[in-house]
C-alpha cells in the first residue's frame, strides 16, 4: 500500500496537492498548562480510497482532542501581488481548496492522489508536573468493504512535549474581543428568536470563545447596527405609551449576561447607539424584542433628533442603574458609531458623542477609527494596525483591530495569511502597548450587509471579495449543535497563550528579546524564531516553579 505519512507542526497548511515528508517526531515545548497542537499528514496512490484511522496514546495527564482536517474553496489570493511565501500563504495552491475548518473525526476515507490530515490539540490537566511526555500517534489503514476489511501496517509517530515549570497566569489589561452576531444563531440554527434552542446553542459558543482566549463580549442590547439591516436580535423588551415615556425589561440582558460570566467572559461591550459609517440617523430599535419588526421611530430619524433625544435620555439612566446593580460598570465598553471616516463624518460624531455625554456624563466610549484626526474625539479609540503607529507615537492610549486589511506584509489572520504569521499575535500584542484587540467578524455567515445566509465551507467573503478578504468574515464554522473551529482560530489561540506567557514571567516591552517585533508589519514571520524565543524563555525555568 503506497501510503505516505508524516508529523508535521501545526503552523504548516497542508494543501490537496501538497508532498509529504517522512518526519516521524516532533519536539514541542510549553508551560504546565499551555495548550498546543501538531498534525499527522497522509497521501497514498494506489488508486482507490482506503480508510484511515487515527489514534493517540498519552499519558493521562494529557488530554488529545484529534480532529480531521477539512478543506475550503478559496477562489483567489488576496491581495493581487503576488507577496514573498512569508507573507501570502498558498502560492500555487490557490486558486484551490484550503484547509481550514476541523472535524471533530478520528477516521476518514482517503482518496488516492491528494494530502489529507488529522489534527490533534493537547490540553494538559490541572495536575500535570514538569517533565517529558512522549504522544504516540497510530494512523491505521483498512482496505474493502464492511464483510472483507483489510487492516494494514500502522504507522506510528512521537510527539514529544517537554512541560517547563512554570504555569501561566490569566492574561491581564489586555481585553479581546470578536464580534458575536446572535442574529445569525437565530438566523442559521432558526431558532424562535430567544427560545430554548437559542439560549442552548449560545452556551457552547461562548464557552468556545471564552476557551480561544476572548474575553469580551458584545451584547446586543439592541440589535447591532451592523454590516446592513440584520434580523432583530434585540435583548431589551421595550414598552411606550402615547406619551412616549418608555418602559425597559432587562431579563433577557441579565440572561445573556450571566451565560457569558459562567462560560468564562468577564468583559462586556454594549452595541452602538448610532448608525455606522457616518453618524448619522438613531439606531433600528423596537417595540417590544422586534418579532414583529415594528420599529419606534422611521430608519432616518436623525441620530441628535429630538425623538430618540427623548427616548435616550430615558433610557441610558436604566442601562447605568442596570450595571450598577450588576457590578457591571467597570467592566463594560460603550460605542458611539463604528468607523467614522475622515473629516466629512466628524461633525456628526462630535454631536452624537456630545449628546452621550450630555446625558450620561459617567460613561466612557471607543469606537473603530482609523483616521488620526479622531484621536481627541473619543475617550478611547480603535485604530487600524495600519495607522495604530500614528496613536503610539502621539501618546494616544489606543486599542488596535483589522478589518478586510491591513494584508500583503502585514498582520492579519486570513485563509492565505501564512500561519506562522498568524501565530505573532500574541508577541507583537505584547511588544507594543495597544490598550486590547477588537475583531468585527467572529461568525458573520451573511452576504455582506444582508440577512441572505451564506455557506460558510464554500463561502468565505461574504460574497464582496476583493474589498472583503477571504477568511475575514468568520473564525468558527456553523456545526450542527455549536461552532465548528477553524485553523486560524486555533493558531490565534494559541498565539494568546504567547502573551500570557511573557507577563507571566514579567518580560519588558522593550526587552532585547523581543527588538525584532519593531511593527504590526515588520516582524519575524517563521516558525524557527518564535520556537526559539519560547524555548530561551522556557529553558530559563528549569529550576523554577511559578505558583
Amino acid at each position: 500500500m503506497n501510503l505516505k505519512t508524516c508529523i508535521s507542526s501545526s503552523l504548516i497548511r497542508h494543501f490537496p496537492q501538497s508532498p509529504v515528508g517522512g518526519k516521524k517526531k516532533l519536539l514541542i515545548g510549553t508551560a504546565l498548562n499551555e495548550r498546543f497542537s501538531f498534525q499527522v499528514v497522509m497521501r497514498q496512490e494506489s488508486g482507490d480510497p482506503i480508510t484511515v484511522k487515527a489514534a493517540v496514546d498519552a499519558p493521562q495527564v494529557l488530554k488529545v482532542r484529534i480532529r480531521r482536517v477539512g478543506y475550503v474553496p478559496v477562489p483567489h489570493h488576496n491581495t493581487s501581488v503576488l507577496q514573498d511565501p512569508l507573507d501570502m500563504d498558498g502560492l500555487g495552491h490557490i486558486p484551490g481548496y484550503v484547509p481550514d475548518p476541523l472535524f471533530d473525526e478520528d477516521a476518514f476515507r482517503l482518496p488516492s492522489h491528494e494530502t489529507h490530515a488529522f489534527w490533534f490539540t493537547v490540553t494538559p490537566k490541572r495536575t500535570t508536573a514538569p517533565g517529558a511526555y512522549p504522544i504516540t500517534v497510530g494512523i491505521t489503514p483498512e482496505t474493502g468493504g464492511s464483510k472483507n476489511r483489510k487492516r494494514g501496517r500502522t504507522r506510528t509517530f512521537t510527539a514529544e512535549a517537554t512541560l517547563y515549570p512554570v504555569r501561566l497566569k490569566q492574561r491581564e489589561h489586555f481585553p479581546v474581543t470578536n464580534w458575536f452576531y446572535a442574529d445569525a444563531l437565530i438566523d442559521w440554527y432558526k431558532t424562535d428568536q430567544f427560545d430554548e434552542r437559542f439560549w442552548e446553542l449560545l452556551k457552547v459558543f461562548f464557552k468556545n470563545m471564552a476557551d480561544h482566549g476572548q474575553d469580551t463580549i458584545l451584547i446586543p442590547v439592541f440589535t447591532p447596527p451592523l454590516d446592513g439591516v440584520k434580523t432583530p436580535s434585540q435583548l431589551l423588551k421595550v414598552g411606550r405609551n402615547r406619551q412616549e415615556l418608555y418602559a425597559f425589561d432587562w431579563a433577557d440582558v441579565k440572561r445573556y449576561v450571566d451565560l457569558a460570566k459562567t462560560c468564562g467572559i468577564k468583559r462586556f461591550e454594549w452595541s452602538h447607539f448610532f448608525t455606522q459609517w457616518g453618524v448619522k440617523h438613531a439606531i433600528r430599535i423596537y417595540e417590544d424584542q422586534g418579532k414583529s419588526e415594528k420599529l419606534l421611530w422611521p430608519p432616518e430619524t436623525g441620530a441628535t433628533s429630538d425623538t430618540y433625544r427623548r427616548f435616550i435620555s430615558q433610557f441610558l439612566p436604566e442601562l447605568q442603574r442596570f450595571l450598577r446593580q450588576e457590578k457591571l460598570l467597570a467592566r463594560s465598553y460603550f460605542h458611539v458609531s463604528d468607523e467614522p471616516h475622515g473629516e466629512k463624518d466628524v461633525a456628526n460624531y462630535v454631536a452624537a458623542r456630545a449628546l452621550l455625554k450630555e446625558l450620561a456624563p459617567w460613561m466612557k466610549v471607543m469606537d473603530a477609527m482609523s483616521d488620526f484626526v479622531y484621536a481627541d474625539k473619543t475617550d478611547m479609540p480603535v485604530p487600524s494596525i495600519k495607522t495604530f503607529d500614528q496613536f503610539l507615537e502621539a501618546g494616544v492610549p489606543s486599542w488596535c483591530y483589522y478589518c478586510c486589511g491591513p494584508r500583503k506584509e502585514w498582520l492579519n489572520r486570513l485563509m492565505d495569511t501564512p500561519l506562522p504569521k498568524i501565530a505573532m499575535h500574541g508577541f507583537l500584542f505584547y511588544r507594543w502597548p495597544a490598550k486590547g484587540f477588537l475583531h468585527w467578524g467572529y461568525n458573520y455567515w451573511y452576504k455582506s450587509q444582508t440577512r441572505q445566509l451564506i455557506d460558510p465551507f464554500t463561502v468565505s467573503d461574504g460574497c464582496k471579495w476583493p474589498d472583503w478578504a477571504y477568511g475575514d468574515t468568520f473564525q468558527v464554522y456553523p456545526g450542527p449543535n455549536g461552532p465548528i473551529d477553524s485553523i486560524r482560530w486555533e493558531i490565534f489561540a494559541e498565539s494568546l497563550q504567547d502573551y500570557q506567557l511573557l507577563q507571566t514571567l514579567g518580560v519588558g516591552r522593550n526587552d532585547p528579546q523581543l527588538a525584532p517585533l519593531k511593527s504590526f508589519k515588520d516582524f519575524p514571520k517563521y516558525e524557527r524564531w518564535r520556537s526559539r524565543l519560547k524555548r530561551q524563555l522556557l529553558g530559563a525555568l528549569r529550576q523554577i516553579t511559578l505558583d
